[in-house]
């Protein structure tokens, strides 16, 4: 009968035994697994923060090059230097513009190819050329309007948009509403350029059109 105490204490020494080393490695695991995780996440957020700190990266960069054609003065956005007018002609080299589009929205940088200076607004609402053009100053909204122009707002000063007289010189931008023709522009490619969707034209071919090519390859032949 003795046996019996010492039988049963055993096995509860053998149960808390076990009980006592696996706990811990549960609780081990999951502290692991946690860590892991915290991690990943910290990984991730690294990862987000060196491929969004610099808005001027190029990865996320779409460069362009066309003309701004003017709907007051029938001519093109041209930047000479300081100056900025729209009295370029078609395929001037001071008309050519190479517009940064961020592709994480509609904010552009307009620099001309040739002076190399971008186009920007100042406190007074005045266009001027800058050869630097990472200010805020510099930064302009596209907005696409019905009539199919395209209006330039400063992103620095709200409401205030590019625009040009009828002579060509340029509008202060706090004269200056969505509404008026001064602040439409088309875009344009650079002439001489093909416009790419031009370039994809499908043709129906008949049996006419085949019998056609056939006659014209026999006359070439003979």
């Amino acid at each position: 009968m003795s046996l019996l105490p010492s039988r049963i204490s055993h096995h509860l020494s053998l149960l808390l035994s076990v009980s006592s080393s696996t706990v811990p490695l549960s609780v081990s695991s999951c502290l692991t697994s946690v860590q892991e995780s915290q991690q990943r996440s910290a990984d991730f957020r690294f990862y987000i923060e060196n491929h969004t700190r610099n808005p001027d990266d190029l990865s996320r960069k779409q460069i362009r090059i066309y003309q701004l054609y003017s709907r007051t003065t029938g001519k093109h956005v041209q930047i000479l230097g300081k100056k900025v007018n729209a009295n370029g002609d078609d395929g001037g080299k001071y008309a050519l513009l190479i517009v940064e589009t961020e592709t994480f929205g509609s904010h552009v940088r307009i620099k001309g190819k040739e002076s190399e200076h971008y186009i920007c607004m100042n406190e007074k609402g005045k266009i001027v050329g800058m050869p630097d053009g990472r200010k805020q100053e510099c930064v302009f909204i596209e907005e696409f309007l019905e009539n199919n122009y395209t209006a330039l707002v400063s992103a620095k000063y709200k409401g205030w948009y590019l625009g040009f007289n009828r002579k060509g010189r340029p509008k202060k931008g706090s004269r200056t509403t969505q509404r008026q023709q001064e602040v439409h522009f088309m875009k344009r490619q650079p002439k001489g350029k093909v416009n790419p969707v031009q370039e994809f034209r499908f043709t129906t071919v008949t049996k006419r059109t085949r019998r056609a090519r056939r006659l014209k390859s026999n006359a070439k032949r003979n």
